[in-house]
């Protein structure tokens, strides 16, 4: 069964750093483009990073740029996603998926930037 799991959200300050991680089931990541969204309560889904599959080409929505940083490990079929600097404008539930998304979403995982 293919599944994306997301992991490593938390509650943090603002200011802080957080590392989440996206694992693959029952499939490769490694020929795909994979991209990380967030939805924070009452908006729509919005992309905020990606990396295409060799790692060697990235991209950030405006908002994150310079403080989020993507990179993949296709040797341990992850891609992860370093939030530094965080803001309470971060807190969302964080997913991965393909990019752009095509397949079935995952449960994600939750960030909350608060003091």
């Amino acid at each position: 069964q293919l599944q994306l799991v997301e992991s490593g959200g938390g509650l943090v300050q603002p200011g802080g750093s957080l590392r989440l991680s996206c694992a693959a089931s029952g499939f490769t990541l490694r020929f795909k483009a994979i991209g990380w969204f967030r939805q924070a309560p009452g908006k729509e889904r919005e992309g905020v990073s990606c990396i295409n599959n060799k790692g060697d080409s990235t991209n950030y929505a405006d908002s994150v740029k310079g403080r989020f940083t993507i990179s993949r490990d296709n040797a341990k079929n992850t891609v992860d996603l370093q939030m530094n600097s965080l803001k309470p404008e971060d807190t969302a539930i964080y997913y991965c998926n393909t990019n752009p998304p095509t397949w079935s979403w995952g449960q994600g995982t939750q960030v909350t930037v608060s003091s």
